[in-house]
């Protein structure tokens, strides 16, 4: 059985080596151990910035994802940004995910200042949104854009 919880200093390797491996499936990117060792440990320092959650199945931890935090002059509240989104390969398909997602969800629930919980997805990564979908989420409102530095410094 699956437990949640918010993630400690303790799950730093862990997490490390989930974004590791994310950047690796999903964009074919090598990511620097310590610069991505250190991009945890600084959320994991500055809760006002983030926090990360993690499921555990017997010890092991066997997902991750990051909450970031958007603030929404609409709604006069704070919107949940689901990041860094990882199952180990053993542990897919099995509802880690919609658990963990679940269990974010309550908390986002139970605090008044929080008015929703948004993510972004690659548009070809058509398994994690039948997820999404399933989940009672929608991709109906926004397109992402975005302008990032290249990791390696080339491009």
């Amino acid at each position: 059985m699956a437990t949640y919880r918010k993630a400690t200093l303790d799950d730093v390797p862990e997490i490390v080596r989930f974004q590791i491996a994310m950047a690796k499936e999903t964009e074919e990117i090598e990511l620097d151990m310590a610069t991505c060792t250190a991009g945890v440990r600084a959320v994991l320092g500055h809760p006002d910035t983030g926090n990360y959650y993690v499921s555990e199945i017997d010890g092991i931890v066997a997902a991750a994802l990051l909450i970031t935090y958007e603030w929404s002059d609409w709604r006069n509240g704070v919107v949940w940004w689901i990041q860094s989104v990882y199952v180990l390969p053993q542990f897919r398909r099995k509802g880690i995910y919609r658990g963990l997602y679940l269990h974010i969800r309550g908390l986002a629930e139970s605090q008044h200042e929080v008015k929703g919980i948004r993510l972004y997805v690659d548009r070809k990564n058509i398994p994690a949104q039948q997820v999404y979908t399933a989940l009672g989420m929608n991709g109906n409102h926004y397109q992402v854009f975005e302008w990032m530095k290249n990791l390696s410094g080339t491009k």
